[in-house]
């Protein structure tokens, strides 16, 4: 029986690992193949008479592939929304961090109550920090018009406000906001939402934070500021919406010359990462050029070249 069983689990997570999209943006409802294959593999499981941690493994599989056809043939052999699977997490949490909407929407529709739509798993992550995490957006809206509560935090301090602006989805950003999202919560590394948005060149969510109240020059981990963060935006963040967000905090009030635990301000940030433009706005700006790093070094000598060199050499 174990073997059996065994061979039906591994083809049901094969199918699973076979289907995950591979970026958040790709998620969406299974294919009607996908789902007829798992409830042929469902159905051949219970005629077995499983066990009831055997039925829910199938509720969490039908979770993970959306399959909401499966789910009141689940039920009816004892499949139970409360239960959890290795990662303390429900069907409802597994359905929402893989964005699967329709199977959400069913397990709310068919009455979700408070304590299950805000159960956190291991690592204190409830459905919407998963859902918001993964950037499921659909799900997370639906989420938050059911009840959930927009100001929970999992154990390393992530919101899911604190997601939204990782992720730059300025939708979600408001949402949260509007429905009692800490704007200057920081997570167990220090960093705030703001310094999410700001390394992500996430402008709009940068202003959505300071007209919430958060100071432009507030410190953070390594006395670093939002413009700080700003001016060495992430990689992966475009250079345009970098430049952005920069001119924004300025224009906001922020102090140019401000300094981290390295003596570096954002010049010199800049500077070394070879952000010209951004380099550029800031000297334009009145940031001061000859500053010098707890290293003795001012920003000319950090530049990343020649070029980037010539936009920051004082005077």
């Amino acid at each position: 029986m174990k073997r059996i069983w065994l061979a039906i689990l591994i083809c049901l997570t094969a199918q699973t690992l076979a289907g995950a999209p591979a970026r958040a943006e790709d998620a969406g409802e299974p294919s009607a193949n996908a789902c007829n294959e798992f409830r042929a593999a469902a159905t051949q499981a219970l005629a077995r008479a499983p066990s009831s941690l055997q039925v829910n493994v199938l509720f969490f599989e039908a979770a993970r592939k959306g399959c909401i056809s499966a789910i009141p043939m689940l039920v009816k052999v004892g499949a139970s929304r409360g239960a959890r699977d290795r990662l303390s997490d429900t069907a409802l949490a597994i359905a929402a961090r893989m964005g699967r909407l329709a199977f959400v929407k069913a397990l709310l529709g068919a009455g979700a109550d408070a304590d299950e739509l805000n159960r956190a798993n291991a690592a204190g992550s409830t459905p919407l920090i998963q859902a918001a995490l993964a950037n499921r957006a659909e799900v997370a809206k639906l989420l938050v018009e059911a009840g959930a509560r927009v100001e929970a935090a999992n154990a390393q301090g992530e919101s899911a406000l604190s997601a939204a602006a990782f992720n730059g989805n300025a939708e979600l950003a408001r949402i949260f906001l509007d429905h009692k999202g800490a704007p200057d919560a920081a997570d167990a590394t220090g960093k705030s939402v703001i310094v999410y948005a700001a390394a992500r060149g996430a402008a709009p969510i940068v202003a959505m934070l300071l007209d919430a109240g958060v100071d432009v020059n507030k410190r953070y981990g390594a006395d670093l500021t939002a413009l700080m963060w700003a001016a060495g935006h992430a990689d992966n963040a475009p250079g345009a919406q970098g430049l952005a967000t920069v001119k924004l905090l300025i224009a906001r009030g922020a102090k140019l010359d401000l300094a981290d635990d390295r003596g570096r301000t954002a010049l010199m940030i800049a500077a070394g990462l070879g952000h010209g433009e951004i380099a550029q706005a800031l000297r334009e700006a009145g940031a001061d050029p000859a500053l010098r790093d707890k290293a003795g070094k001012p920003a000319a000598d950090l530049a990343s070249g020649a070029d980037i060199q010539a936009i920051v050499a004082a005077p």
